[in-house]
């Protein structure tokens, strides 16, 4: 079965990242990765745990994924930890370092997917908020939840 270009497949999503973060741009990058990094990616195996992006002067570095390693791999499995480089256009890099210098923001990872048969990552440029903004984001959560609770009993 052969894949086209344009299917797309989530993996995760970084929940943690959209309720402590302002998400104001978003940009998909691709992902340098080694050896059985892939399959441990499209079994699920992997975690956005306090990760970030780092922009250096021509590359932007995704630091803190955790990736497991292949369950049916062998000794030559890849470091779980370790950094991995992110592909994108010079111009991109450029302008996300501008941003990230000047106005304070920061760059996370918010989804890992499949585009046909290659792994990509969507990196969106954030700013933190703040207390008072979590207290109001879980209670609309909460809000919303309980308005769906009492819909649901009323139809029945």
């Amino acid at each position: 079965m052969k894949q086209d270009k344009n299917t797309f497949k989530p993996l995760q999503k970084n929940k943690k990242a959209y309720f402590n973060y302002e998400v104001i741009e978003d940009l998909e990058c691709g992902i340098a990765l080694v050896g059985t990094e892939v399959k441990s990616l499209r079994e699920g195996r992997f975690s956005f745990a306090d990760s970030y992006v780092t922009v250096t002067d021509r590359t932007l570095t995704l630091v803190g994924l955790t990736i497991q390693p292949y369950t049916h791999g062998n000794i030559h499995n890849h470091d779980p930890n370790r950094n991995r480089r992110l592909l994108a256009h010079k111009s991109e890099i450029k302008r996300l370092k501008r941003k990230v210098i000047e106005k304070g923001f920061t760059l996370v990872p918010t989804s890992i997917y499949l585009r046909g048969n290659l792994v990509k990552v969507q990196v969106s440029l954030c700013r933190g908020k703040q207390l008072h903004d979590k207290r109001a984001a879980t209670k609309e959560r909460d809000l919303n939840r309980d308005m769906r609770r009492e819909v649901k009993q009323l139809q029945y």
